[in-house]
């Protein structure tokens, strides 16, 4: 009874610490991408503020120089560069406007940097003007006047103030960014020794209780055989040990996977008070990933077999579930499944599960454009020797070269990660129409 009492204890104590450290990694991780997304934002505005002082000055050069060309050979072939240099000029000057901040120390300088730069542009107007009229004299006296000079190092004064301001905010973004970074990595660390410890305990206790059934194994093989009723007075303690250890291990199971959708309502209901849609799409693709695994746990405890997982049971379950959640999103496309009995080992079926959740996640958000229907269909079917080969495909927009991820890059880099715990990796195939995604992966009967 103590032995048990003290399994229970262990048990539970490890699942509550556990399920603290997924807590805490959950509401850190929502902050710190949160505070990223803003640096991210900033510093992308801050680029953009460089890029048009930049252009600007550009610009205007390439008009003073179209300009002295013209003056000094008359060719008309001047004019062209600089017309298209001045309303360019003339754009990025708007959109310097547009893009400081009213509280930004440069802020005061946009008035008399439009002034000077429309008296710089007027001034090489009147200057092709008279060159055009043939007052080549009247021309170059306004040239030499040196006004077109004075203004343009006034104006390269402001624009050189607002590249280092620019400069200056873009580096300490990058500062900011690397501190969260450098945090979630100290945060998930962290979290990961705590959840190693807590296994580790819960192990101990199992292993441990363990023992003290072979202990009690052994007593009743060196009591008296001639005392029959004794012998199946124990015998029958002992099977009800054992049974009593596997209800434990069951319980384990059933534990876990009602602590992860607790996680996953309060993933959920985080979601519901956020407005952000950002914020809103990480926590849903959390919530996903928490449900993938908490199949695993409901699989286990539900099956005879706490080693192994039937994968076409599972994913079939998981993919019923990801497809009516994506209806309720929204996504017009139909899921089809085509899944082989196949048995895989149960730490080797979270990574795939988790791997197929983000492939058909990225399949319904992005293979179609809104409201084209189409399909997304799931293969897993046996190779020779011991292998297996799973497939996402879809008849889609497909992969275009160079292309940029469409969200947070955090998908990608979680089915990486997934298919290097499997010892594989993904193949992308395009195909004509769509994409497809291929692992392939050796089975719990190889």
């Amino acid at each position: 009874m103590f032995g048990r009492s003290r399994l229970a204890l262990g048990i539970g104590a490890g699942l509550t610490i556990g399920f603290l450290a997924l807590i805490v990694i959950v509401g850190t991780t929502i902050w710190l991408v949160d505070r990223g997304n803003t640096e991210l934002e900033q510093s992308a505005l801050y680029r953009t503020i460089r890029i048009a002082a930049v252009e600007l000055r550009d610009h205007l050069r390439t008009a003073e120089s179209s300009q002295r060309g013209f003056l000094l050979t008359g060719n008309q072939i001047y004019l062209a560069p600089y017309d298209t240099a001045k309303t360019r000029a003339r754009q990025e000057l708007d959109d310097l406007g547009r893009m400081i901040a009213p509280d930004a120390p440069n802020r005061a300088m946009l008035p008399r940097l439009s002034e000077s730069v429309g008296e710089k542009i007027a001034e090489m107007d009147n200057s092709i003007a008279l060159k055009s009229a043939g007052r080549d004299a009247d021309a170059m006296a306004l040239l030499q006047r040196n006004r077109g000079k004075t203004l343009m190092d006034e104006i390269n004064v402001f624009l050189y103030g607002a590249i280092l301001i620019a400069d200056e905010n873009s580096t300490l973004n990058s500062a900011e960014q690397q501190r969260n970074a450098s945090l979630l990595r100290w945060i998930s660390a962290g979290a990961a020794v705590v959840i190693i410890l807590v296994v580790f305990v819960v192990v101990f206790t199992v292993q441990r209780n363990a023992h003290d059934l072979k202990l009690a194994r052994d007593e009743v093989q060196a009591i008296n055989l001639t005392l029959e009723e004794r012998v199946k007075t124990r015998t029958a303690d002992l099977a009800m040990a054992r049974e009593r250890a596997e209800v434990l291990l069951t319980e384990v199971n059933h534990r876990v996977a009602n602590s992860l959708q607790l996680v996953a309502v309060l993933v959920r209901m985080q979601m519901r008070s956020v407005t952000d849609t950002a914020a809103k799409d990480a926590l849903l693709e959390t919530q996903s990933r928490i449900n993938a695994i908490s199949l695993i746990h409901k699989s286990l405890y539900t099956s005879g077999d706490v080693t192994n997982v039937a994968l076409d049971d599972y994913l079939g379950a998981m993919l019923s579930n990801m497809e009516t959640a994506m209806k309720k999103e929204g996504h017009t496309a139909v899921l089809k499944c085509y899944l082989e009995p196949i048995s895989l080992r149960t730490d080797a079926s979270v990574s795939l599960g988790v791997a197929v959740q983000e492939l058909v996640t990225n399949a319904f958000k992005y293979a179609y454009p809104a409201d084209k229907p189409g399909e997304v269909r799931v293969r897993l079917k046996r190779l020779e020797d011991g292998k297996a080969e799973l497939t996402v495909e879809d008849d889609g927009v497909g992969i275009a070269p160079n292309a940029t991820h469409a969200g947070t890059g955090l998908g990608s880099k979680i089915i990486h990660t997934m298919a290097s715990a499997l010892q594989t990796h993904v193949e992308y195939i395009n195909r004509t129409p769509g994409t497809a995604a291929r692992l392939v992966l050796t089975t719990a009967n190889a």
